[in-house]
């Protein structure tokens, strides 16, 4: 996958004018935004891979919306009238997500006293949605591989095969070649899934959707909280778009809501600072080397643990500094995080926490 590239405020025109509607909503209640050259060639790819009724495999940092695009797909296939099911591959431990997606047997295990279907099961003739897909365990990823071969499998407990008729739609935020190289995703796999491969860009470098997306979710969130929606300022227009968001679609949408509720007083300030130009996670230069450590002593390991502290730091600034909160962002579990906390020296005990004001999550974010 394309490296990330250092940040600048974009010096293609964008308009910051969303009277010309380059979205379309689509009837789950995502938008679909192709305001940018990038995205308007992805929505080309989009409609030419929805007819073609093999897999597919969305590629990108969490939260560019390949939740989205799966929909989308669904949509457009021959499939649209059956249902379109989701699976988090990272959500549940392996014993439980192999139930969850194959279902099982009675006496399959303690408790399972009838017999129950699984996701696949429950998606034949339709789609589903394996996010998180280099997060399946090796053995689950074996048996999903007899699935996209043959389309048959076997409930946890089961002996008898089950047939079924199902478009599979992977999506994962992994750099694939060191998932391979490590082992962690079956190459017979990746083969199989990656017939027909989309990546979706951050939303960094597809400036041209912010306006849109502002409007969007400024028009949903005001009719979620039942109140008029507020109007952007220039400044906060133009620190939008010079923002790198490094949680992509979904830290814009958050960041509406808290300008509903707030207002621009609370949040300009904030946002502006923010926006200065930053180096991308993965951006390897002198300006993020940590001055203590000498040139000899340069590893990989030294940027490994300088982009992972920078990430946790990140996480618990996204989360105000909760870290249960942060745990879940990072996908670690708590006590892993207080081990990274103890080994970087971060202390969160005197960090001023922000008061959060409660904001409804009734309506599903992009994926």
């Amino acid at each position: 996958m394309p490296s990330c590239r250092t940040l600048t405020t974009p010096s293609r025109k964008i308009s910051m004018q969303t009277d010309d509607d380059f979205s379309e909503e689509l009837s789950s209640g995502f938008v679909f935004p192709a305001a940018s050259p990038v995205m308007a060639k992805i929505c080309s790819s989009i409609h030419q891979v929805a007819r073609v009724d093999v897999p597919v495999l969305l590629l990108g940092e969490s939260g560019v919306g390949k939740e989205v695009v799966a929909r989308r797909i669904h949509q457009l296939s021959t499939r649209s009238h059956r249902s379109f099911l989701k699976v988090n591959c990272a959500a549940l431990p392996g014993e439980l997500l192999e139930s969850e997606l194959f279902g099982y047997e009675v006496g399959a295990f303690t408790g399972a006293v009838r017999a129950k279907p699984g996701q696949f099961e429950l998606s034949n003739k339709g789609t589903i949605l394996l996010d998180e897909i280099g997060e399946l365990p090796p053995g689950l990823q074996a048996k999903l591989l007899h699935v996209l071969q043959g389309g048959q499998f076997s409930r946890l407990g089961g002996r008898s095969l089950i047939e079924v008729d199902v478009r599979i739609i992977a999506a994962t935020n992994v750099n694939v070649p060191q998932a391979l190289a490590n082992k962690q995703l079956r190459q017979d796999l990746y083969y199989r899934l990656s017939a027909l491969t989309i990546h979706l860009p951050p939303l960094r470098e597809r400036p041209e959707e912010i306006p849109v997306f502002l409007k969007y979710f400024m028009q949903r969130s005001a009719a979620q909280f039942g109140c008029p929606p507020k109007p952007f300022p220039d400044t906060v227009l133009k620190a939008a778009v010079a923002y790198w968001w490094p949680g992509n679609v979904r830290e814009l949408e958050n960041f509406v809501k808290r300008f509903l509720i707030l207002g621009d007083e609370n949040l300009t300030p904030a946002i502006l600072e923010s926006s200065k130009p930053r180096p991308a996670p993965d951006a390897f230069d002198h300006q993020v080397r940590p001055p203590s450590v000498p040139d000899t002593l340069w590893s990989l390991r030294t940027v490994k643990a300088e982009a992972e502290k920078e990430a946790i730091l990140l996480a618990l600034e996204q989360s105000k500094w909760r870290r249960k909160d942060a745990a879940r962002k990072l996908r670690i579990s708590l006590k892993g995080l207080y081990n990274k906390l103890r080994l970087y020296g971060i202390d969160t005990q005197d960090c001023n926490h922000i008061v959060e004001f409660p904001v409804s999550r009734s309506s599903a974010p992009p994926g």
